[in-house]
């Protein structure tokens, strides 16, 4: 098991990592520590001495932690090189400067002395960044879990309509990212065929992907388990207008204000999976990783609706509705598309598992349960009751209900 440093804080516990379950796990990557901290924050003026690591992020594909500085607490993250570089890692920057100089409250990335939002050395890529005001109380929580309750999830909805009206108007071109990397370009084809030659393309990209899917026939999988979805999306195409987007919106990703009975989202964080799609799959990406546990379905019948969170769904829907209304032909794209919403990051992060980690085992739930997995579960009595769901409001979604 990977270690605080010893040198940071003797009460900080052991780091453990979300894992591909419910269980915590030895992290991929080791921990950081005070004299690594130490030397990066050289690079950046405007910090002084780091003092102590008061806390590490639990997210398994990076590391991350809280520093206590002399001029107060920052927050630091390192990825490997090859899932990020300090360009592409820019990319999301600019993107979240454009929110905040349109009045989103976002993280504020800080530069290094030569002008860089992010700091390459070695085999890792470090960005820093200020806390961000607001309590984060979600911090613990996985992704695929559900908001505490629906006043949570109404704030996470207002916040994200909020967001896709600040990102009006940013017009940078797609990003080119190949790992761990959400978008919607698979799907966003007229024909069926289309998506399919579209998919050859991705795998060549990506030769760590092509070796592990060289041995799986997955045109019949996708033909057999994504594409009677996408024969649904086809006919709304034309209505989805290109917006950069978050594409990871979880309660973990906000950070919190307010009282319980009427809570708001006070700062926006992890913007890693932004990228050039719509607010229809970023609506759906938010369904996806809030009102669905698909951790916890594999142990439940069925029929058993309530790991469906339908009244979070409404409630988060509903907050979006009254700040950015969906016209009528995104209000039926949205289950549409929410089936295949998971497509791309699912090959990306089999790209991760296969390739840089080296997981069989991750590898194949990445293919198995999540990629193919999750667009079969919509088949399901419960997936069908949701998107049944989704289909009843699509109606009246473009107009906000009456309180």
């Amino acid at each position: 098991m990977s270690e605080v440093n010893r040198d940071s804080d003797a009460t900080l516990q052991p780091v453990l990592s979300h894992g591909m379950g419910l269980d915590v796990v030895t992290p991929s990557w080791p921990s950081l520590t005070l004299d690594e901290v130490a030397q990066l924050l050289r690079h950046y003026p405007q910090v002084a001495a780091a003092t102590r690591l008061a806390w590490h992020s639990p997210r398994p594909f990076s590391s991350a932690c809280v520093v206590d500085t002399e001029s107060g607490p920052v927050f630091v993250k390192r990825l490997l090189r090859e899932i990020r570089t300090a360009d592409e890692l820019a990319e999301e920057h600019r993107f979240m400067a454009h929110l905040r100089q349109h009045g989103l409250a976002v993280s504020v990335v800080l530069n290094t002395s030569d002008g860089h939002s992010a700091h390459a050395a070695g085999e890792w890529t470090y960005e820093v960044h200020r806390i961000g005001q607001g309590v984060d109380r979600y911090r613990d929580a996985t992704s695929w879990t559900p908001f505490a309750n629906c006043a949570d999830a109404a704030a996470a909805g207002a916040a994200l309509a909020r967001l896709h009206l600040a990102a009006r108007g940013y017009d940078a071109p797609a990003r080119s990212v190949k790992l761990l990397a959400s978008g919607f370009t698979l799907f966003h084809a007229e024909e069926p065929q289309e998506v399919l030659s579209r998919m050859e393309r991705y795998i060549a990209q990506r030769p760590a992907l092509a070796d592990y899917l060289a041995a799986r026939d997955w045109r019949h999988d996708v033909t057999q388990a994504l594409l009677p979805f996408h024969a649904q999306l086809r006919p709304l195409l034309h209505g989805l207008q290109p917006l950069w987007t978050h594409n990871d919106w979880h309660a973990s990703n906000l950070l919190w204000q307010g009282s319980e009975a009427a809570p708001a989202v006070a700062t926006v964080v992890d913007f890693g999976l932004s990228d050039r799609t719509c607010a229809v799959y970023d609506l759906a990406i938010a369904i996806e990783r809030n009102i669905i546990e698909w951790l916890a379905l594999p142990q439940q019948p069925d029929n058993q609706r309530p790991l469906v969170h339908i009244d979070q769904l409404d409630a988060l829907l509903d907050a979006y509705q009254a700040l950015a209304p969906l016209s009528a032909l995104e209000a039926q794209a949205l289950p549409a598309l929410l089936p295949l919403a998971h497509a791309e990051f699912a090959l990306s992060e089999l790209a991760y598992f296969h390739g840089v980690q080296k997981s069989a085992e991750n590898a194949s739930l990445a293919y198995d349960t999540y990629f193919l997995g999750h667009a079969e579960w919509f088949n399901s009595d419960a997936g069908r009751y949701l998107l049944a769901h989704l289909r009843q409001r699509a109606a009246g979604l473009a107009t906000p209900k009456e309180s």
